[in-house]
């Protein structure tokens, strides 16, 4: 997932009072390195499983704050698959 707009995410959380060791418990996260990283924008992607938990816990709709990444080069995990199962 992308995240659509660090600023946006960053008011949720100064809104409702919720800091990024908080929101990085929440999304199941040990440290809150990474969404320090989402924040300051040196990162932009997490796994989907952290960003619905993330949406959850901020009470807004996923596509509020993330889109969805899409593969380049589908085909690429079925050929991987295929290495791995054989």
């Amino acid at each position: 997932m992308i995240l659509r707009d660090r600023k946006r995410l960053a008011r949720l959380m100064a809104i409702q009072e919720v800091s990024q060791r908080e929101l990085a418990r929440a999304a199941g996260w040990k440290a809150h390195s990474y969404l320090g990283r989402l924040l300051s924008g040196d990162a932009k992607t997490l796994e989907p499983e952290p960003a619905l938990r993330i949406a959850n816990y901020l009470q807004v709709a996923v596509d509020d704050l993330f889109l969805v990444k899409v593969d380049s080069n589908p085909g690429r995990h079925a050929q991987e698959r295929k290495k791995a199962c054989a």
